[in-house]
């Protein structure tokens, strides 16, 4: 750390290290799950109590990644000088991950990946029907598509934030491109990539074998109250 490093409060400092153990580790479920193959893809968490994220460095090996050498950054995407990993360029979908921050107040994380039935799907142009039960649970109806959009600005994070917009669904499929997932933290929003890619691959699937058999909608808002409201929760937590 450089001497012009920035101070932070402690509990800043303490979230600081938290976000930037937890990024670096998930990015191993990335690989763990098969989202992911080289560098491609990427994890970022905001850091709770300050206007600042925690991204994965750009062309680094995920068996190199270490919470040290993840990247500080504000919510424009700049670079804290003087933290570690600023002396590494940020991921290349940072000014995406830093507008969704910016303009999604509630999300805590952010994945990309270039996960192979998900892109299929996204190289399409076509959203994800929403024809299984564990997809009604999880994202509440279809997986919806996302504009084309060029890397290296804001673009996709505009694209991401527009198609998410009262949508219920933590997933949305970028035309050409592949899957950004959103979710309350960085760990919420590498379950939604797995499951996106796991719906993405049954859907598929099914569709190659026969016509899809659509669920009701009050069924879907059913299953999706349920899970997101019910399930896994004890007695005492929902009285």
């Amino acid at each position: 750390m450089s001497n012009d490093a920035p101070t932070f409060e402690p509990a800043v400092e303490r979230a600081i290290a938290d976000v930037r153990a937890d990024v670096a580790r998930l990015h191993g479920e990335l690989v763990r799950y098969g989202l992911v193959v080289w560098t491609g893809g990427n994890v970022s968490g905001r850091v709770p109590g300050a206007d600042l994220f925690v991204i994965k460095p750009s062309g680094v090996s995920y068996d190199e990644l270490t919470p040290e050498n993840m990247i500080l950054c504000d919510l424009d995407g700049t670079v804290i000088p003087g933290t570690p990993g600023s002396d590494r360029s940020p991921s290349s979908d940072t000014a995406a991950h830093a507008y969704v921050y910016r303009h999604m107040p509630t999300v805590g994380g952010v994945v990309h990946t270039h996960s192979t039935y998900a892109v299929a799907w996204a190289a399409r142009g076509e959203e994800i029907p929403c024809v299984i039960t564990a997809m009604a649970d999880e994202f509440g109806g279809p997986i919806p598509v996302g504009p084309f959009a060029i890397i290296g600005d804001d673009s996709i994070g505009r694209g991401i934030v527009e198609t998410l917009d009262g949508h219920r669904s933590r997933a949305v499929l970028m035309r050409n491109h592949g899957p950004f997932t959103i979710g309350a933290d960085a760990k919420d929003a590498v379950k939604a990539a797995v499951m996106v890619e796991d719906v993405a691959r049954t859907v598929h699937l099914a569709r190659e074998a026969g016509p899809l058999v659509p669920i009701p909608q009050s069924a879907i808002d059913s299953l999706y109250d349920r899970y997101q409201n019910v399930y896994g929760q004890s007695e005492d937590s929902r009285r």
